[in-house]
């Protein structure tokens, strides 16, 4: 008999611009070669303000693209437009497009296991209404909190969340988080939740997607011996206004030019893809960075990791506010196989990893001043070729390949042990 799940999933193909993307589309990839096929429910592409060609499909994979808007783009007024089309956020239509999509996929497909993927809070609402329809057991991969101290901030969207938050508690299988924290959090929240039915399944990197990369490299003109220039440090993905908050990091390195420490012909640093630009690029005029520092555009993926296995140093930036999440970007900085600087928290689940895997160049993002003792140290371990370099065994142990071996187990468990209903299960307030 095939053993098929149904997957949820916002962030996939032809989506461009968010790092969630990968940890789907790497469990498609790999489940067929442990004994599960995927079938994924997703949204139109008409709701992606982003749209790239640069990830390829398995050629066999059923995929269902379900009516889709984006609240804020199509449905919006000069701008504006009524917050329940936005609850639990911009893509709630969706909803009426996956309900229908997604019944007629487990009647045709008779899927064993249903699994919806944050940080999308509509797939989880689809996960919980395809459950209610078909009575097939639901896993939730929530990745990270939906609910914490500080988010949602807006009181109507944060009561949302709760609600859908305790409708997973009750009726799901299974919930995986991707940072022990997360899961500690989660575990104190929920007391009487079974310990069993909270799993811990990290992102990773795919070895498939380095292939590539590496042979992007190699079919590139050969370099030249690198030439006496400054060092090159890189930033690649989405730096956000508050869990990613770039102003320590420009006041320190502004500071640093101001005292000679370092200047354009020392270094050059370059924030790739930051989904910002808008924000990023009058702070660093205001700051006087522009000689330092390079907005630079998005990249096809297999091209941005090329390029962070060619810069002479990583940067990793993550606030204390998300110290119990562990962004899917610091994997692909581990098997970048380059010298890292972790901009975060000491005591958070990033800090964490990084040290796990060898590297103790570590500072805060919110403390300037431990920028300002940082970086300097850091150019310094570059220039002498002393700066530390992740694990050899850390970085193997954080493949995806491990992850969709977790994946496919929970798979089998959960389809030959399909999980009663918690009823009785109440948030500890």
């Amino acid at each position: 008999m095939v053993k098929r799940v149904l997957m949820v999933a916002f962030h996939f193909p032809p989506l461009r611009g968010s790092s969630g993307i990968q940890r789907s589309l790497s469990f498609v990839r790999q489940l067929p070669q442990l004994g599960w096929q995927p079938l994924v429910l997703t949204a139109h592409p008409r709701a992606y303000a982003q749209r790239g060609d640069d990830l390829t499909l398995p050629p066999d994979l059923p995929v269902r693209r379900a009516f889709a808007l984006d609240t804020s783009r199509h449905l919006a007024w000069r701008g504006r437009y009524t917050r329940w089309l936005a609850l639990p956020d911009p893509w709630v239509s969706w909803c009426l497009g996956a309900l229908p999509a997604g019944w007629l996929m487990v009647r045709r497909y008779r899927p064993q296991v249903l699994w919806s993927t944050y940080p999308i809070a509509s797939a989880h609402l689809i996960g919980l209404l395809l459950h209610r329809c078909t009575g097939l057991p639901w896993i939730a991969d929530l990745r990270d909190p939906m609910v914490d101290a500080t988010v949602p901030v807006d009181p109507l969207k944060r009561r949302v969340y709760t609600w859908l938050e305790r409708q997973m508690v009750r009726h799901c299988a299974a919930l995986v988080f991707t940072s022990p924290g997360t899961l500690r959090l989660y575990a104190e929240r929920y007391p009487a939740l079974p310990r069993e039915r909270l799993l811990l399944i990290e992102n990773g990197y795919d070895e498939d997607d380095f292939r590539a990369a590496a042979l992007i490299q190699a079919q590139a003109e050969a370099p030249s011996p690198r030439a006496p220039g400054p060092l090159r440090l890189l930033h690649s993905g989405a730096i956000y206004p508050s869990e990613r908050d770039p102003l320590p990091l420009f006041a320190a390195l502004a500071a640093l030019k101001r005292l000679g420490v370092i200047s354009a012909q020392r270094m050059q640093l370059v924030l790739r893809a930051t989904g910002h630009d808008d924000y990023l690029a009058p702070l660093l005029r205001q700051h006087g960075l522009d000689d330092l520092v390079t907005l630079a555009p998005h990249l096809p993926y297999h091209a941005a990791l090329a390029e962070m296995m060619e810069a002479d140093g990583l940067l990793l930036l993550q606030a204390a506010n998300c110290n119990h999440q562990l962004p899917a970007k610091l994997y692909e900085c581990l098997r970048a196989g380059r010298p890292v600087l972790g901009l975060t928290d000491a005591a958070g689940d990033s800090a964490a990893a990084l040290r796990h895997a060898g590297i103790d160049t570590i500072a805060a993002l919110a403390d300037a001043d431990a920028i300002i003792a940082a970086l300097p140290h850091f150019l310094t371990l570059l220039e002498q070729g002393g700066a530390p370099l992740p694990q050899a065994a850390a970085v193997a142990a954080c493949s995806r390949r491990a992850r969709s071996v977790q994946l496919a187990a929970l798979l089998d468990r959960v389809a030959d042990h399909a999980a009663v209903p918690a009823t009785a299960i109440h948030r500890r307030t």
